[in-house]
């Protein structure tokens, strides 16, 4: 525990000088300030390197800036190979006593575990530390599977957190690190390349692909393999580059598991619904159920699936010319999952509607394609938004170069203005 307690020493910065914690992401910082000061567990989540980590530093940075002393922060991050030896809630408990014994902070303490889901009954101790009259702490936790997180939360956390779903960089940040003009140039160059953090600072192709296929194996192996023992890895990889090749297709898991028996990839309909499960709460991909909007009910059967970031499709597939569409499909799906939205697929009579988002009591329906510049392709994708007769807001997103404004209430608008 010596030996651990002097790595917690390296990787703290008690009375020294806190890192580059990197680019700010204040919308983030923003929605974390809101609940500060309470006893509530913030909870961060997702897909592993979206900067779940650098955001934690950034609440360090903030902390330190308004005064507070630095060996009031006490920082795990299990993800370290210093920290190896911390396996169980007992091994952070044994720590963070001997982290009070020996830097003795004064006041408030502020608790901050990185990857916690890699810590064996991480919820007691993430209890004990938030909940404890005897101590004056306020807890920030970060998890890299979604529904072990929900699940524990829900269990032993009730009422006691708020979660917050961190993704890839959005497109303003993404113009803003790059000090881009915002407009379509910039806006395509988004879609080709994605918003992972460290991929933006990478600047050769081949060393960018080698980076998002280890980044996609990581996920794969900690992420599923590793936790839910998963025996046929080459069918979870190849049922991932399915989702890859086919992004904002509508699937049923029936029609995949013929897709993997035609090549030679045999499976059958309960594994195949379990690796999808498991892959979405990696956070790799994401699950867009279909709404009939004239019943207003959940339709069962086929789904449509969304990648977290358009770099794995960028360098995991080919073909990206081939798809804008489906690219900007995934782009929009994003944007308004990273503005809190739930989005589902609309259904009414015979029509799709691409976009239903709901948010409270606020909903918003969204037609997605590349081009409105073809009369008839204008006429197919606001018809849809026409035969929906509610008050709320529809919006026809596009990459043409101009917004056309709108028909009977239904605006128009370009991609990189939504």
């Amino acid at each position: 525990m010596i030996e651990t307690f002097n790595n917690l020493i390296k990787n703290n910065h008690w009375g020294k000088k806190p890192p580059n914690s990197g680019f700010l992401r204040e919308n983030y910082l923003a929605q974390v300030q809101k609940v500060m000061g309470s006893r509530l567990i913030k909870v961060l989540i997702g897909q592993r390197r979206v900067g779940k980590s650098y955001i934690l530093r950034q609440i360090m940075g903030r902390l330190t800036e308004k005064g507070g002393p630095s060996k009031n922060v006490f920082y795990l991050n299990k993800e370290l190979a210093d920290f190896s030896e911390v396996e169980t809630f007992k091994d952070v408990r044994d720590l963070f006593l001997l982290y009070k014994k020996k830097i003795r902070p004064r006041g408030k303490i502020y608790v901050f575990l990185d990857e916690v889901q890699e810590i064996e009954g991480w919820e007691k101790i993430v209890n004990s530390l938030s909940q404890d009259p005897k101590e004056d702490t306020e807890v920030f936790i970060t998890g890299s599977n979604s529904k072990m997180l929900s699940s524990e939360l829900g269990t032993h956390l009730s009422g006691r957190f708020v979660p917050f779903e961190v993704f890839p960089y959005s497109y303003e940040e993404f113009i803003a690190l790059k000090r881009l003009p915002k407009g379509k140039d910039s806006f395509l160059e988004y879609l080709q390349e994605g918003g992972l953090p460290e991929l933006n600072h990478l600047i050769d192709p081949e060393t960018k692909y080698n980076y998002v296929r280890s980044l996609k194996d990581s996920i794969l192996l900690n992420d599923i393999v590793k936790r839910h023992s998963v025996k046929e890895f080459p069918l979870l990889d190849r049922l991932l580059a399915f989702l890859i090749g086919n992004i904002g297709g509508l699937f049923s898991i029936n029609r995949i598991v013929s897709f993997m028996n035609d090549a030679k990839m045999h499976t059958n309909h309960e594994t195949l619904s379990n690796y999808l499960s498991y892959l979405r709460e990696s956070m790799i991909v994401h699950e867009a159920e279909r709404y009939d909007i004239r019943g207003k009910n959940i339709i069962a059967g086929p789904r449509k699936y969304y990648l977290n970031d358009l770099s794995f499709r960028r360098y995991l597939s080919s073909g990206f010319d081939a798809g804008l569409s489906k690219h900007l499909e995934n782009a929009v799906y994003l944007k308004l999952r990273a503005d809190g939205y739930h989005v589902y697929v609309g259904s009414l009579y015979d029509l799709e509607v691409d976009f239903i988002a709901e948010k409270g009591s606020v909903r918003k329906y969204f037609q997605v394609f590349a081009s409105l510049a073809d009369e008839r392709t204008a006429e197919r994708e606001f018809r849809g938004l026409l035969k929906i007769k509610d008050n709320h807001e529809k919006c026809v997103v596009s990459l043409d170069d101009a917004s056309f404004g709108g028909r009977e209430g239904v605006r128009h608008r370009v991609a990189w203005d939504l």
